[in-house]
């Protein structure tokens, strides 16, 4: 079992001491190796020597993700690129992702927290774990792999998609851990019953879920189909991966790895910091991190934190499910969704109108992408094959930016609904 019982269980006075050291220590490294971070600092008067307490971070300028877009793709990075060993990236809004850096030592730290949160989900070096998330700059899967076998557990990496095989891996290889989306779950669980296999004849008993929200209600299904635990994991790229945070076996929020991220709840309108138990924007600072040390990052994820001592004996602060996002990003099948992103694609199209709107559903339990589009009166009612042949141009451009499969379809001018007030783009018909 991988169990750091010291932070783990640290009492909070000295955690709070621990985060101080380290906070002084990355704000010192981010000013004296980062452009940005030495400009930033210098435009609000801030040097590293300012910061003597926790409350100090307040001094502190926020970080986002347009940052990380505007500095593409290096700029962030404290070190040089010869001491960098793996790169990973995410979506950015505009087509860019954002770049994520990691030093052999980054790898090491990103292991041990995947594998905190793995074992605090029952997770033992006797398991066989299938991790079926994609494989590639998404860190998901990666983070997952070097978790799952720092634990000492047995890793098949499957990868996602190809369900029937999927099913027939984990029957023939004795899988006793899934790892994927939740809604992936979901479909495995769907085909297996189809297949009229019993899922007490499989050998799994735990799932780990993340890269999507997904509901209380979603956990039971999951649980009552698969005769499983499910336990949900928190995590960003841009801040490491998952690991970030994990659920124990008491299913009572996600326990942070305050030993590595110092976080707050702000209010997601004005910046300010609100008291412990408010609902806001969650906001994490690296202090471990050496390749892209981020301070105070404004994730966007609307949550809460508990400080109250958790029945597993771990101290440190737990977040709830993340209840929804302050800006407009959407998060369909693991991938980071911005309009801007569609919009972008859409004015570039001639023939198309500045009007759209976008429809998320659910369907046989994987996120499907609806754009409606209005076209000219002209496009709309020409032939058959030059309707077509736009649908297919849009498709495919919005499919080389996200990497993701959208349906279009072409509606007459003026169908969509017009707002006095700020467009509603975006109609999320799933219940998360």
């Amino acid at each position: 079992m991988y169990w750091e019982e010291k932070y783990e269980t640290m009492p909070r006075e000295e955690l709070e001491q621990l985060q101080l050291e380290r906070l002084q220590g990355v704000v010192n490294r981010a000013y004296r190796n980062v452009k940005f971070y030495n400009e930033k600092f210098k435009e609000v008067g801030i040097t590293p020597e300012d910061i003597k307490s926790l409350d100090d971070v307040r001094k502190l300028p926020f970080t986002t993700k347009d940052d990380l877009r505007d500095n593409y793709p290096y700029g962030m990075f404290a070190v040089p690129l010869r001491d960098i060993v793996r790169i990973h990236s995410s979506s950015g809004t505009t087509g860019k992702p954002t770049v994520v850096g990691y030093t052999r030592n980054d790898l090491d730290i990103w292991s041990n927290l995947v594998a905190r949160i793995m074992v605090a989900g029952g997770v033992t070096k006797d398991d066989i774990i299938q991790i079926s998330f994609g494989y590639g700059l998404f860190t998901g899967g990666f983070g997952l792999h070097y978790g799952a076998e720092k634990i000492g557990a047995t890793v098949i990496p499957i990868s996602s998609g190809n369900t029937d095989r999927q099913i027939m891996i984990m029957k023939d290889y004795h899988t006793t851990v899934l790892v994927c989306t939740p809604s992936y779950a979901l479909v495995v669980a769907d085909r297996i019953e189809e297949l009229d296999i019993d899922p007490r004849s499989l050998s799994l008993r735990t799932g780990l879920f993340g890269a999507e929200p997904w509901s209380e209600g979603m956990r039971e299904e999951i649980e009552n189909k698969l005769k499983i635990k499910a336990y949900d994991n928190y995590g960003l790229s841009e801040i490491i991966g998952p690991g970030v945070a994990g659920e124990c076996e008491e299913k009572n929020g996600m326990h942070i790895a305050e030993d590595h991220f110092f976080v707050e709840i702000i209010d997601p309108e004005t910046g300010e910091p609100l008291p412990p138990g408010s609902e806001g924007e969650l906001v994490i600072t690296t202090l471990t991190k050496e390749a892209l040390p981020l301070i105070r990052y404004r994730t966007r994820d609307i949550t809460r934190l508990h400080y109250e001592l958790c029945g597993c004996g771990r101290t440190s602060v737990r977040m709830e499910k993340v209840k929804g996002r302050s800006d407009d990003m959407l998060i369909i099948r693991g991938v980071n969704v911005f309009p801007s992103q569609i919009e972008e694609v859409l004015f570039s199209i001639e023939g198309t109108e500045p009007h759209y709107q976008i429809i998320v559903d659910r369907k046989n339990r994987l996120d499907t992408l609806t754009v409606l589009v209005e076209v000219s009166p002209e496009i709309f009612s020409d032939e058959m094959k030059k309707q077509r042949q736009i649908i297919e141009e849009i498709e495919e451009k919005l499919f080389s930016i996200l990497g993701l499969r959208v349906e279009v379809k072409l509606v007459e001018p003026r169908t969509i609904q017009r707002f006095e007030g700020k467009a509603v783009r975006v109609i999320d018909n799933r219940k998360l």
